[in-house]
């Protein structure tokens, strides 16, 4: 029987694990729906504190302070994939949190991560755990290179992973990344990368956005293109049928993304994110309902809404560093919606903004210079 969860009702107060990008967007989503919304993070530099009505800054270890945190708000979520899952697991003893922590157990450990998906009936890139040199020759061995060795923890916008040409860098590599906890990746051979963004309910009641498009930059998304002109439709199929059977395994709340390769026999999983995603930022114009509403309705047990397309094309571009610098530039064109985060400083890779682009047809116009 399908559980009924009551409504988190218009002028509750969310609160969020996190006070970063993501979170600024949950709580300009929040905001029209009649919600608050209270920022839970240690750091000093908050962009989601800007436009929430409360924040503790604490850190995410400190048992006294998710107590009076938990017994300040009506649902808890979180707005990235790094907070301690032991944190999250307590809070669950004080307060509705979606989603929970087993889906930080899993996508916090890439190991963890693919066998999960394998054991759903997902493909992932051929992996081996490495502890030791041993390991790693074994390895580069069964996989051959070009292959990449990477933490199995706290890596994302290409961090904490190293490629290794030939086996005599093997070593070095090891060394780079602390030589323990680790894995091994061997490379496949793909078309194109696209993301899934899955929203489910505490019903069970789930609804997906189309296949988007990604292009990333040194490790990092620079570009995300809807509709996924080229993409094998079956192969779409497939992926985002594992995105439901890995939500569905999970007995996930909210919004779930999966990055996959586009390879010949079919999708690979690349990861997961048990949250809002980047890739998902075209959907605050490009479609009927944003990523972020989508997620504060799951959360808050509400009707899900329309994820249909608002252009027939949509185009999301991150500024990086000093491509913040050019916001004028992007005002003046009337297809670009603009979106600046507020942060301090323009650091090289750094994420300081995105704009999207609706357009009729054609291309993206570019507003700006690579």
């Amino acid at each position: 029987m399908t559980e009924i969860v009551a409504p988190v009702p218009p002028g509750s107060t969310i609160g969020i694990l996190g006070g970063g990008q993501l979170g600024r967007m949950l709580a300009l989503a929040a905001a029209p729906l009649g919600y608050r919304v209270h920022i839970f993070a240690p750091e000093p530099e908050l962009v989601a504190a800007d436009v929430s009505a409360e924040v503790t800054r604490a850190d995410y270890r400190d048992r006294h302070a998710l107590s009076a945190f938990a017994a300040a708000v009506d649902v808890i979520t979180y707005e990235f994939e790094n907070v301690p899952s032991d944190a999250v697991a307590f809070l669950e003893g004080l307060c509705p949190v979606r989603p929970g922590h087993l889906a930080l157990d899993v996508s916090q450990d890439r190991l963890a991560e693919k066998r999960f998906v394998e054991g759903l009936g997902g493909r992932t890139a051929p992996y081996w755990a490495v502890d030791s040199l041993a390991d790693l020759d074994a390895g580069l061995a069964a996989s051959g290179t070009p292959a990449i060795l990477k933490t199995r923890r706290f890596g994302y916008d290409g961090k904490g992973q190293v490629r290794i040409e030939t086996a005599a860098d093997a070593a070095a590599a090891l060394a780079d990344l602390g030589g323990r906890d680790l894995l091994l990746e061997g490379l496949v051979r793909f078309e194109a990368e696209f993301s899934i963004i899955v929203a489910r309910c505490p019903n069970g009641a789930e609804q997906h956005f189309p296949a988007c498009l990604n292009t990333h930059a040194g490790g990092i998304l620079a570009e995300s293109r809807v509709p996924a002109v080229g993409l094998d439709p079956s192969h779409v199929a497939e992926a985002t049928e594992l995105v439901v059977r890995i939500a569905d395994a999970l007995d996930y709340v909210g919004v779930l993304t999966c990055e996959f390769f586009a390879c010949a026999d079919g999708p690979v999983l690349n990861e997961m994110a048990p949250r809002v995603h980047n890739s998902g930022h075209w959907t605050i114009e490009g479609a009927e309902t944003s990523q972020f509403e989508q997620h504060v309705r799951a959360i808050c047990s509400l009707p899900l809404g329309p994820v249909g397309l608002r252009a027939p094309m949509v185009e999301m571009r991150n500024l990086l560093g000093e491509d913040i610098n050019h916001w004028e530039a992007l005002l003046a064109d009337p297809a670009a919606h603009l979106h600046l985060y507020g942060k301090s400083a323009a650091a090289p890779g750094r994420k300081m903004g995105h704009v999207t682009f609706l357009r009729q047809e054609g291309s993206a116009k570019r507003a700006f210079c690579d």
